[in-house]
């Protein structure tokens, strides 16, 4: 049930991202789908990873609007700023969020460090360097010792994993 520490009753004590959930929760990047659930197991969206980004930094206020953002959504100032920083080109407010997408943004948030030696997964063909960067911060692994996934969709309990390993303290 829902507890001072957890206010999400889809997420219990056992679930293997109680700890990045309430992390997130606790840091004010998510609030959930509702006042009491987190959805952990649903599909992540682009609209909520980048609103998550944009949160665990601050909540910048964007200095330009961009016409493929509708305004008053709750993503509107997230998905701005996140295209005036580089971090995607195009926005689209549903469209899943992948690996490859997401370790993308956490990518580019670090500065697009250079990493050597780069990755033995055979299905990655395009921003290898931020999936040898995340691999490197322990932010993911592959799905097997040869494959990364790259357009594999992920839960939003996934994402906040993925957040926390890069991002907590």
């Amino acid at each position: 049930g829902a507890t001072a520490d957890m206010p999400f009753v889809d997420v219990p004590a056992s679930a293997w991202y109680y700890n990045e959930v309430q992390w997130a929760w606790a840091n004010g990047l998510t609030v959930g789908t509702s006042a009491t659930t987190f959805s952990p197991d649903n599909t992540c969206t682009t609209a909520q990873i980048l609103t998550f980004l944009w949160r665990a930094k601050g909540s910048p206020a964007p200095t330009k609007r961009d016409p493929s953002v509708p305004s008053g959504q709750y993503y509107s100032d997230a998905a701005n700023w996140a295209l005036e920083k580089g971090l995607t080109e195009q926005f689209t407010a549903n469209a899943p969020a992948t690996r490859l997408a997401t370790v993308t943004y956490l990518w580019k948030l670090a500065g697009s460090p250079a990493v050597t030696g780069g990755t033995s997964f055979t299905d990655v063909t395009e921003n290898t360097q931020a999936v040898a960067w995340a691999v490197k911060q322990g932010i993911t692994k592959g799905t097997s010792d040869t494959t990364f996934s790259p357009s594999t969709t992920c839960t939003r309990g996934q994402i906040v994993t993925f957040l926390h390993r890069d991002l907590a303290e």
